[in-house]
């Protein structure tokens, strides 16, 4: 037994030291921006922000101009922040509200539509580039489901290694897998926490219209693809952040109203954060 895994960790040593030696081939350079819709979601853009924009070339915000909370967060992490007059309080039309954030990216690479609940792990970047991903392609992720801030809080203190060796994937260490969405007629479809496309080799530059909803929106949107060019990334799970366990889905699809996404007592998340750059 010790030969044996002796044996298959040299191996994967040995593969790890030839792919550091021999990197991928150039292709011209890994473009990615990302737009985020946070109206009232300020608590847990906190978490996710400073961590997120490391990944991407430019990342926008688009809120609604009584959200002084996430204009405050964007203007701390130097993120732009575009207010949009969908984002009503009696209104929450998602759509527009992402296409005001697409205007201010150039699109000429990848794009990601991301909530500003979900945390994106640290190799995403690196495994994107690296993924040779196909760009007319829609691609999503997989989320693993945070169900508090203290679990959240209490991860980040001591983290479950997601990626490990540069040979696996665990996907059983640490929070329960979400749901993925497909329907019979139509098959796999990328849900709108993480949706990835290139506009410009797809020729897709908006987001649907007309819905004051947060949903059903990113469903129309992936639709506009069929099924053969509608993908998923196994590399990458992300964490979907939740203040409160066994939330339904689409609990505040019309509007905020789960509890607010902190620790009650002991260290702030915001303190945890800031440890782990010290």
């Amino acid at each position: 037994m010790y030969h044996k895994e002796h044996h298959e960790h040299r191996e994967h040593r040995e593969h790890r030291e030839h792919r550091e030696l021999c990197p991928p081939k150039e292709k011209g350079r890994f473009k990615i921006e990302a737009v985020v819709v946070c109206r009232d979601y300020s608590d847990f853009l906190a978490c996710t922000l400073p961590f997120n924009k490391q990944l991407f070339d430019r990342i926008v915000v688009v809120t609604s101009g009584h959200d002084k909370e996430t204009q405050r967060l964007c203007e701390f992490n130097h993120v732009q922040c575009v207010k949009a007059s969908t984002l009503l309080d009696k209104g929450f039309y998602k759509g527009e509200a992402i296409n005001a954030g697409l205007a201010h990216l150039s699109m000429d690479g990848w794009v990601v539509q991301l909530d500003a609940d979900i945390f994106l792990p640290p190799q995403t970047r690196r495994l994107l580039e690296r993924a040779q991903l196909a760009d007319y392609m829609l691609y999503g992720i997989d989320r693993f489901i945070v169900p508090s801030a203290k679990a959240w809080q209490d991860f980040l203190h001591s983290p479950k290694l997601q990626h490990e060796n540069e040979a696996y994937i665990h996907l059983n260490n640490s929070f329960p897998l979400g749901t993925r969405v497909m329907t019979c007629e139509d098959g796999y479809i990328p849900i709108g926490f993480f949706q990835m496309w290139n506009p410009k080799r797809s020729g897709i530059y908006n987001y649907p219209v007309g819905i004051n909803t947060a949903g059903r929106t990113d469903m129309q949107f992936a639709k506009q693809w069929p099924r053969e060019a509608r993908s998923f990334i196994p590399e990458i799970v992300a964490y979907h952040l939740e203040s409160e366990a066994n939330v339904p889905m689409g609990a505040n699809w019309d509007g905020r109203k789960t509890a607010p996404f902190k620790v009650s007592e002991g260290k702030s998340l915001w303190q945890t954060l800031i440890s782990l750059f010290k």
